[in-house]
């Protein structure tokens, strides 16, 4: 049994929190891993984990054999996806971090057409709405709908991306028009605290500086797609993301308001760690996300 067999169980087991949820995730038997595991630690002359009857942790020496065995795997793995690339068969695993509205918006059908197109390669999505650690959580790429920020990530922009302040004409008629942001704070509004503002909206005010308005309302909801459905509904003022909104304004089932006066420069983004080699299939993936919103008219 050759040593990268048994280093690629033991960050299977590490990365599934135990043997018997890498067993189950890669299809082989738990004694089998735990056999692996142990042949390594013998080979190393080192304990890599700390077993209990319930569960393990890492070792010191566990940690530090993780994080350099990890990108070993990850530059083999890389090489070989590049020789693969120059014959035409890229193939693998995609381990992707993507927020649930992405996923449950019409563009989340680009994650749909890639696995469609790309029968290879195995996309494992996770949605979550979270910033999680690609590094620290065995993330290959995560996509992220943000203001871009410094980060230690590279990021490829795959499409624009703003807010529209909507309410439904029922709204309108029943509570008038405001006249100027910080009318909201007097009116009902959707609250959806999945944002990143919460009930402290934003508004560039005429001297260009931004402003918050606090706004409150009958409904909060950590969901764009159900801050949507109430806003449609008429229970007050919602801001929702653009490509949520855009359906309902069209049909005229929500009236946008402001739009001169939300902050922009926000996009919907690719990113994935620093390294040395960027595996070809999350290249691929990447290069047909870049595609797919440009052939549909969003990036």
């Amino acid at each position: 049994m050759d040593t990268l067999t048994r280093m690629r169980a033991f960050i299977d087991v590490v990365e599934a929190e135990g043997f018997s949820a890498a067993a189950r995730k890669i299809g082989r038997s738990k004694a089998l891993l735990s056999k692996y595991v142990r042949e390594l630690e013998d080979e190393l002359g080192a304990l890599l984990l700390n077993r209990t009857t319930r569960q393990f942790s890492l070792t010191e020496a566990g940690h530090t054999y993780f994080r350099r065995a990890t990108e070993i795997v990850r530059e083999i793995d890389s090489l070989a996806d590049d020789v693969r690339e120059s014959s035409g068969d890229v193939r693998g695993r995609i381990k992707l971090s993507a927020p649930r509205t992405f996923a449950d918006a019409p563009i989340g059908q680009a994650l749909i057409d890639f696995a469609r197109e790309h029968p290879e390669i195995v996309l494992e999505i996770q949605l979550d709405d979270r910033f999680v650690d690609l590094v620290e959580e065995g993330f290959d790429l995560a996509i992220r709908i943000t203001r871009l920020e410094s980060s230690s990530l590279i990021a490829r922009r795959l499409s624009p991306f703003s807010v529209r302040l909507c309410a439904s004409p029922e709204v309108i008629d029943k509570y008038g028009m405001p006249v100027r942001p910080q009318d909201l704070a007097a009116k009902p509004c959707v609250v959806d605290t999945n944002g990143r503002w919460l009930s402290n909206w934003p508004f560039v005010g005429e001297d260009g500086e931004t402003t918050t308005v606090s706004v409150t309302g009958r409904i909060e909801v950590n969901s764009p797609m159900a801050a949507r459905a109430a806003a449609v509904s008429g229970l007050g003022w919602a801001v929702l993301p653009d490509f949520i909104a855009e359906p309902d304004i069209a049909s005229g089932k929500l009236v946008p308001i402001f739009d001169d006066r939300i902050p922009r420069g926000g996009g919907i983004f690719a990113v994935y760690p620093h390294r040395r080699y960027l595996p070809a299939k999350v290249r691929v993936f990447v290069d047909f996300l870049v595609q797919w919103f440009r052939k549909n008219g969003a990036g």
